[in-house]
């Protein structure tokens, strides 16, 4: 990869696994050998507190670089998964606020990133579950946008407002923005419902699948506790090679190449769960 990619992974309704996807997709790129750069712009600072930083205890936070405060590389730290990370606090809840008031408000979280972008294969940024003044920033920052779906009704509404919010950064702040598609996530192919409903989001605003799906399982929900990804707890389930099987594409790799398992994770990665 010679530039950064950057992909904003969005979408307002939360509990769809936004910053699982982040964390698995950052560790399976770091897995390749890419630089990546996860940043987190939730104030329930989910996606820091899952790769093991405690957010009450980060004193440069992705709030600091917003607000002019800091440049982006003070704030970055190191994580045992591999990737770089911008992390959140709970600061970050009155930042929108303080960003209303400025003059081109949309192209902060741009501009901030551009001292760093340089260093980095691919930034992935992880929007809160809204449509507020940080997820419009993320929006603008981004080359492309991947939505993460959990096939259930209420999902109709909000891939719709997620799609309209698109439409207008791509009119208003960043004609470039591209719709990756939807992930299913939190899946179970055996139910009609959840087959249904993914059939009819894509009939119904044209949009891509980005296969293959990620299966619901407890091992996504264990991760957190010890402060790392699924690719390290668990990283032989099929939630964890399928998030290798998204990287390899986001990194340009043939997909038929062996997904290799780095040796020093191989002790952490032997539960297999059933399918």
């Amino acid at each position: 990869m010679t530039d950064c990619r950057t992909i904003a992974v969005a979408n307002q309704k939360g509990g769809v696994a936004k910053t699982t996807t982040v964390a698995s997709l950052g560790a399976a790129l770091a897995e390749l050998g890419r630089k990546v750069l996860l940043v987190d712009l939730d104030a329930q600072a989910c996606l820091t507190f899952s790769l093991g930083l405690d957010p009450e205890a980060v004193e440069l936070s992705v709030h600091d670089v917003l607000l002019g405060r800091v440049a982006a590389s003070m704030a970055i730290q190191p994580t045992a998964d591999g990737p770089d990370l911008l992390p959140a606090t709970i600061e970050l809840a009155g930042c929108e606020g303080q960003l209303l008031t400025r003059t081109g408000r949309e192209y902060t979280l741009r501009l901030a990133l551009e001292e760093v972008r340089p260093s980095y294969d691919v930034i992935l940024l992880d929007c809160a579950p809204s449509l507020g003044v940080l997820t419009i920033n993320a929006l603008t920052a981004a080359d492309e946008v991947l939505i993460p779906l959990q096939c259930e009704t209420l999902s109709h509404r909000g891939v719709g407002q997620l799609l309209d919010t698109v439409r207008d950064v791509q009119r208003l702040t960043n004609r470039d923005l591209r719709v990756m598609g939807v992930l299913p996530t939190l899946f179970d192919s055996r139910t009609t419902h959840a087959r249904e409903v993914l059939a009819d989001i894509v009939t119904r605003y044209g949009l891509d699948v980005v296969e293959p799906s990620i299966a619901k399982s407890v091992r996504f929900a264990e991760a957190p506790a010890a402060g790392r990804s699924i690719l390290r707890t668990a990283g032989r389930t099929p939630g964890a090679q399928a998030y290798r099987e998204h990287a390899r594409r986001i990194a340009g790799l043939d997909l038929a190449d062996e997904v290799r398992v780095p040796s020093e994770f191989i002790h952490l990665a032997t539960e297999v769960v059933p399918t």
